[in-house]
């Protein structure tokens, strides 16, 4: 059996690269959703609508934790992060794939 693979760093730029993939990902996810059950607009529309869900998360850890716009973001940044290492490691084992990287459940 081969040694496990090791942890590659994510820098910056690759955490950037993965919101945007993310937000356009999600942004589809709900176009497509709304297309199906509502009138739908336009896909601008709903990535604006995935953005404006990523700050009500910030919102809602700033309120709940007493923090400031920055610490909160720093926060949900973490936690994401935390989440894409575990489902990662995860991943690693065998046991399901990385899927924090989008709309939830998809």
């Amino acid at each position: 059996m081969p040694p496990p693979a090791q942890p590659v760093p994510i820098g910056l730029e690759d955490r950037l690269l993965a919101f945007a993939v993310s937000l356009l990902i999600g942004g589809a996810a709900l176009h497509a959703g709304t297309h199906v059950v509502a009138d739908a607009r336009d896909y601008a529309h709903a990535v604006l609508t995935a953005l404006l869900g990523a700050l009500a998360w910030i919102a809602v850890v700033k309120w709940r934790y007493r923090l400031g716009w920055l610490r909160s973001l720093g926060v949900s940044a973490a936690a994401w992060a935390a989440a894409v290492v575990v489902l990662a490691a995860l991943e690693l084992l065998g046991i399901g794939s990385v899927s924090a990287l989008g709309v939830p459940g998809t």
